[in-house]
């Protein structure tokens, strides 16, 4: 089973970046999803998850609600993120997770699987 994050850069604030999360051994429709970052010397805290299945329920953190978007491609079995309007605040290591599980679920311990993590940068 592998995870794999994408589409991390560099951009300036107020632009815009989509993250890609590829599966390999797991089919991610069977999976709620979920993204996380991590800023340096800070904690990895909850970003978007959506539900297992077909219902596109979502749920984000306050910090990035109505500018990032969660969202599935079942044809690629990949998971995405769209993240416009960067802030330099979005600056961290992005990761996305995996967890057998029927609802949200927003700490990381939760989770059963996770991707390497994929570096944004956002400058002011």
């Amino acid at each position: 089973v592998q995870l794999q994050a994408s589409g991390g850069g560099s951009v300036q604030a107020g632009g815009s970046l989509r993250l890609s999360c590829a599966a390999s051994g797991l089919t991610l429709s069977s999976y709620g999803m979920g993204w996380f970052r991590q800023a340096p010397g800070k904690e990895r805290e909850f970003v978007a998850a959506i539900r297992r299945g077909s219902s596109g329920d979502t749920r984000y953190a306050n910090s990035v609600k109505g500018r990032f978007t969660i969202s599935r491609d079942n044809a690629k079995n990949a998971v995405q993120l769209l993240m416009n309007n960067l802030k330099p605040e979005d600056t961290a290591v992005y990761y996305c997770a995996a967890v057998n599980g029927l609802g949200f679920y927003y700490t990381d311990s939760e989770y059963n699987y996770w991707g390497q993590g994929t570096q944004v940068t956002v400058s002011s």
